[in-house]
């Protein structure tokens, strides 16, 4: 069997490995060995899983792989963050950025090369698309950075969060990201809590409902408009799941365990969504759903039509929620000197939507 024809374990969570195995006439707490080989441990050579027979480990050596991906380049920040772009071949390449913050370590993963939407607030949209992430090309932004910051700093799990705020809309790679979220989760492999785990979706109505009922973890929103007309504009997904879709989708995520209440993400622009009038708004499109605000200053961008709220606009937004009963925060901006920060992920896309084209034509014209 050809390099390119071996099999990717890496794009299997545990029923398919154990599937895997028993296709070969294998025990199923094979898949549970190779698991923690991989994710707890770090290793890739079949060799060296000293627990499973000679003849197995040459089998799986002829038709199977764990190839870590190669990093492209590794950039960090004065404020400790870190940011990577990993190679997905084909010219694509995604990023990947950590966050750390005294005992809290959060990893920032994409779930695409590029976006598909066109949200015209973030850098992400402005490259394109080109395809999804495949459930293994996500999970190895994971493992990737657990086991270099395991060997860098001495702690066993130095990642204690994931957020899919990366590059790409998680909810239009569906299958993909469940199976990732999969094994992130397993006590096996990585074994953080589904509260630790944050799917962000800029408001895909339909798969909300089928996260919802296949696996829950936290849920971030990306709202940024308290009315449909200006949210069509800033958010062309808008159109297709309006405000009122999208607030009953929310409604019906939390319904399904109380214990739960929704991130939404507002990112502050100025002169735009930023006004006294458009915080009551806010205010009454919540209501009484349990949620939590978070206000994301302006990150910018090559390019970008917008400008960062004041500070002093900033807080006067924040006070009127918080006087409603919200709790609302203020994102601190991290890794802005390596365009880390929200809305600045780019990456490297070879881009089949063409937008980049269309865009470059109408910035000409």
């Amino acid at each position: 069997m050809s390099q390119t024809e071996r099999t990717n374990l890496l794009d299997f969570d545990r029923a398919g490995l154990e599937a895997f195995f028993a296709d070969r006439g294998e025990k199923g707490f094979r898949a549970s060995q190779v698991l923690q080989w991989v994710h707890r441990h770090g290793v890739t050579d079949f060799e060296q899983m000293t627990n499973l027979s000679q003849k197995l480990r040459t089998a799986l050596a002829d038709e199977a792989e764990f190839t870590p991906p190669r990093v492209i380049s590794t950039q960090v920040s004065t404020d400790g963050t870190r940011k990577w772009l990993l190679d997905v071949g084909a010219g694509n390449g995604v990023e990947t950025v950590y966050i750390p913050e005294g005992e809290r370590g959060t990893l920032c993963v994409s779930s695409q090369v590029g976006c598909s939407l066109t949200c015209s607030f973030c850098a992400t949209g402005r490259q394109g698309f080109n395809r999804n992430l495949s459930s293994g090309e996500i999970l190895i932004q994971l493992w990737h950075a657990q086991h270099e910051l395991m060997r860098e700093t001495g702690r066993d799990r130095p990642i204690t969060n994931v957020v899919f705020m990366g590059m790409g809309e998680p909810l239009l790679n569906f299958d993909n990201l469940v199976s990732a979220i999969d094994l992130m989760l397993d006590d096996l492999t990585y074994g953080l809590s589904k509260w630790r785990v944050t799917v962000s979706t800029s408001g895909v109505v339909p798969y909300i409902d089928r996260l919802r009922e296949r696996r829950q973890v936290a849920l971030a929103v990306s709202l940024h408009a308290p009315e449909e007309s200006l949210r069509d504009k800033l958010m062309p997904i808008n159109q297709k799941y309006p405000l009122s879709e999208l607030m009953a989708a929310c409604h019906r995520y939390v319904d399904a365990d109380r214990r739960h209440s929704i991130t939404f993400e507002y990112t502050m622009l100025a002169g735009i969504n930023d006004s006294p009038e458009q915080a009551r708004a806010l205010a009454r499109l919540l209501g009484d759903l349990p949620c939590k605000l978070n206000l994301i200053p302006f990150n910018p961008f090559p390019g970008a039509p917008y400008e960062c709220s004041d500070p002093a606009t900033i807080s006067r937004f924040s006070r009127i929620l918080r006087d409603r009963g919200y709790v609302t925060t203020t994102r601190k901006t991290r890794g802005d000197d390596i365009a880390a920060a929200c809305g600045q992920l780019a990456g490297q896309v070879d881009d089949r939507s063409r937008r980049v084209a269309r865009w470059q034509g109408e910035q000409s014209a």
